[in-house]
């Protein structure tokens, strides 16, 4: 097992509890303004239930639906995080593999069931792209994100794909596909790929973090076992409610929506951060998730000055891959960007002194 040096719990949310929940938000990758008033009413109109168990039939089905699956292929979970501590239950796993920089959760929760866990790390000379070879090929157990958090990449679904074996199991994490427009390089909904599962997380485009709902897609047997693991009830009835509405036809709509607008403020906000080049600032490109990932000197003071000035951004050393010199940016509307870029160029003059 690799010395840790990356502290691997660390997440967004922790730069804006406490003294930083009054700061503009830009480390949490949660879409703002969510969720919407018609996703609000319709959990609201679930709680009249809340006195039976949950019954996730409908929602299963409804996701089934989504992509074009049988139910036998669909998990719901409390988020794609309990979905990481299924599969680091549940299955028998030799050699786990986690491709970084990624979510660190993965790896948490291997390393809390027991396993050794190895690490490809992808790196910056390569645009932080996936090479299939530096994958071992004794794995047993892959994991990737795509688009990848915090480098922002999105891989080719091709090339995920070949990382594929017999007796392998490849977990490619996709929170943030439908923040890409036409969900392009998706594997949701495959069932060509031998041992795929694809996790899915609803709380991201939605704002639902604080309900907690996700889901698996993988083979009915790989399914059994992770549901297997699971405790009785794992979903609430507000959650397979959100998952309901959130899986719709005018929902999906809506998200697709949601994607073009999140990338059209993401070529602002990186259009906006290429004036701070001269400054030693280099962006992750091209970026495809609702975030971007940049490198700049004195970073660790710069994002402090930035807490100062009112704005909290993510720090990207927790990040096994990454060091100090990086940090991740939530991709917000211009108005939001056009106040946070000033700041940064005070933040930037500060560090500097």
């Amino acid at each position: 097992m690799p010395t840790e040096a990356h502290d691997l719990r660390h997440h967004g949310d922790a730069e804006v509890r406490d003294d930083g929940a009054k700061l503009t938000d830009l480390a949490v990758n949660v879409r703002a303004d969510t969720p919407p008033a018609w996703l609000r009413e319709r959990i609201a109109e679930s709680l009249g239930s809340l006195a039976a168990y949950p019954d996730g039939r409908d929602a299963r089905a409804a996701v089934a639906a989504r992509h074009g699956l049988p139910v036998e292929r669909v998990l719901l979970t409390a988020g794609a995080a309990e979905a990481f501590v299924l599969l680091a239950r549940a299955l028998e796993v030799r050699r786990p593999v986690v491709v970084h920089p990624q979510f660190t959760e993965p790896e948490s929760a291997l390393r809390d069931a027991g396993h050794t866990v190895d690490r490809v790390l992808l790196r910056e000379a390569d645009g932080f792209r996936l090479d299939p070879a530096a994958v071992p090929e004794d794995a047993d157990l892959v994991v990737i994100g795509n688009p990848t958090n915090p480098t922002s990449i999105l891989h080719p679904a091709d090339a995920i794909a070949e990382l594929a074996r017999p007796g392998r199991t490849l977990v490619v994490d996709e929170a943030f596909m439908d923040a890409v427009p036409g969900e392009r390089e998706a594997l949701a909904g495959r069932t060509d790929v031998p041992g795929l599962v694809v996790l899915r997380s609803l709380t991201k485009t939605w704002g639902l973090a604080g309900l907690r709902i996700g889901y698996v897609l993988a083979a009915p047997q790989t399914i059994a076992d992770l549901e297997r693991a699971q405790p009785l009830w794992p979903v609430s009835t507000p959650a397979l409610a959100a998952a309901r509405a959130c899986v719709s036809p005018q929902a999906l709509a809506e998200a697709a929506h949601a994607a073009h607008r999140v990338a059209a403020d993401r070529a602002h906000l990186v259009a906006g951060l290429g004036e701070f080049a001269r400054s030693g600032l280099r962006v992750v490109e091209p970026a495809e998730g609702p975030f971007v990932l940049v490198r700049l000197p004195r970073a660790a003071a710069v994002r402090r000055h930035l807490r100062d000035l009112g704005f909290a951004v993510r720090r990207g050393d927790t990040f096994p891959g990454l060091d100090e010199e990086w940090l991740r940016l939530a991709v917000r509307d211009r108005g939001t960007v056009s106040a946070f870029l000033p700041a940064l160029d005070r933040a930037l003059a500060l560090a500097r002194q």
